[in-house]
């Protein structure tokens, strides 16, 4: 490291108690899971390579204000990195101020939010926000990093006119930090990153065990083997904000010695998830990380995400690689559906991958979703049906979300669909998951409803009690899904749902 580093908060900000930042849906998850900032964590390393940094997820810890305040105004830093969410932005906001009131850092924000909602945003946080890095921005961090660098000695003059040279921002040049008559500035877009140039993520500032999740074998992390997607889904928010519809993967090499580092790093690690988007997109990809993980003779189980219509021919290299669970996008259970939203699958394609996956060993996922364009009580039957006829090891329903910068959202805007009216109610009172969309044919509560019967409809029937109760492998095991049956069962109660 450099003599005088420039010193760097990276801050994952607290906002309520259990609340996931890092999920595709920000919000309280009914099964409490709190998932990894990997994304942020990737940044890190690539900012410490050549400065003082200091990461804290406040987000995983339940920090309150004052831990945070405190740090702050010990650490004095040059450059406050925060992520942001949609429902959280108020309160991201807050700590942009406090870090202002106990440092003269430079605040940035990142997270799609913010990428799309960059004037409302600077229109919420007033002076004290400087700069946002819009999209894909590790690389966009470093780059602010060393112009303030550069430009420390010379005042802040010369560090606001270097920012026109810096792709993906949008900027505050400063004023009377006032929130009226804020100049604000945008420059080009950035290329997107050749994901082999990036560092593993510096996990060495967290702790496996900060983060639950029932369906993994805990304590384990994420691993990010390549960004973007090729996918046209209407309801996907990271693809078309943060990292483009091309697929990028990283050499699979790279993301065998990310394993190798990680189980070095944390030895007591149990699984490894692949949070990849589309994993299963390349074949090649595929199997080239299962090719070296056998050649390697690593003893890890790991679970991926994944589409329908990935090439079936790879689940039994999959396995014998240890691939033991798949994160499964089925979404709908009528076809007319899955076209409103461009998943571009079929009813055919899911039901084979489902028999084949199952008769390969693996367990399976199912993700589904209610209230899609011109859903019926109806079509969300046949989808909590077609759930229930499918050899599935566990399901989630929600309400389809419709972020800020979506065509969803800006279908179900435009239409007049969308009941939030404010940024707090992209969860509800409670900061939990909230259906987000009202139609004349299907309303909000009975979409609630309908996802409500499709929990109980899946989870109490006895054949599937039984399954998971013989699925039980180890005391673990029996704790993550105690875990996970207390978490559903305080939703279904919370919200008066019958146990019928």
């Amino acid at each position: 490291m450099p003599d005088n580093p420039l010193k760097i908060l990276i801050l994952n900000p607290p906002f309520v108690d259990d609340f996931c930042r890092s999920a595709r849906w920000a919000a309280k998850s009914r099964g409490r899971v709190q998932r990894h900032p990997d994304w942020l964590l990737v940044a890190a390393a690539v900012l410490e390579k050549e400065n003082n940094v200091r990461f804290v997820d406040g987000a995983a810890l339940n920090l309150k204000q004052s831990d945070i305040e405190k740090m702050v105004a010990e650490f004095k830093p040059d450059m406050a990195v925060l992520h942001t969410t949609t429902p959280s932005i108020y309160n991201d906001a807050a700590y942009a101020r406090l870090i202002k009131e106990h440092s003269s850092a430079i605040t940035v924000y990142v997270g799609p939010h913010v990428s799309v909602e960059w004037e409302n945003t600077f229109e919420i946080t007033g002076g004290s926000l400087d700069i946002i890095a819009r999209g894909e921005y590790d690389h966009t961090l470093r780059d602010l990093a060393n112009l303030l660098k550069e430009t420390l000695g010379g005042g802040r003059e010369d560090f606001y006119r270097g920012l026109e040279n810096v792709g993906g921002i949008s900027f505050r040049l400063p004023g009377d930090g006032s929130s009226n008559g804020l100049e604000i500035r945008k420059t080009g877009e950035r290329p997107p990153i050749d994901v082999n140039e990036l560092p593993f993520p510096a996990w060495h500032f967290i702790k496996p065990e900060w983060y639950n999740d029932a369906g993994k074998r805990s304590p384990f992390l994420t691993l990010i083997s390549g960004r973007g997607c090729f996918g046209m889904c209407t309801f996907c928010r990271d693809t078309p904000i943060m990292y483009g519809r091309k697929l990028r993967f990283r050499e699979p090499r790279l993301v065998v010695e990310e394993m190798e580092y990680d189980l070095k790093l944390f030895p007591q690690l149990k699984e490894i998830m692949f949070e990849t988007d589309a994993f299963t997109a390349s074949p090649r990809h595929v199997r080239g990380v299962c090719e070296e993980i056998l050649r390697k003779n690593l003893k890890i189980s790991w679970n991926c995400n994944t589409r329908v219509d990935m090439d079936l021919s790879l689940l039994p290299l999959m396995k014998k690689a240890g691939c033991r669970m798949l994160m499964t996008g089925f979404e709908f259970g009528d076809q007319a559906l899955l076209d409103a939203v461009k998943k571009g699958v079929t009813l055919e394609q899911a039901r084979r991958f489902a028999e084949e996956a199952k008769r390969h060993g693996l367990i399976i996922h199912g993700c589904f979703m209610i209230g899609a364009p011109n859903e019926t009580r109806a079509s969300a039957k046949k989808t909590i049906d077609f759930a229930k006829s499918l050899p599935l090891d566990t399901v989630q329903f929600s309400g389809i979300c419709a972020y800020p910068g979506t065509e969803m959202y800006n279908w179900a805007r435009e239409k007049g669909f969308l009941i939030p009216k404010d940024w707090r109610e992209w969860v509800s009172k409670e900061h939990e998951q909230v259906t987000l969309l009202d139609y004349p044919q299907l309303s909000k509560k009975e979409i609630d409803d309908l996802i409500d019967e499709g929990l109980r409809s899946f989870y109490l029937r006895p054949g599937q009690i039984l399954k998971m109760a013989f699925n039980i492998s180890s005391l673990e095991d029996l704790k993550r899904k105690i875990f996970g049956f207390k978490g559903f069962l305080n939703y279904l109660l919370k919200n008066r749902v019958e146990l019928k």
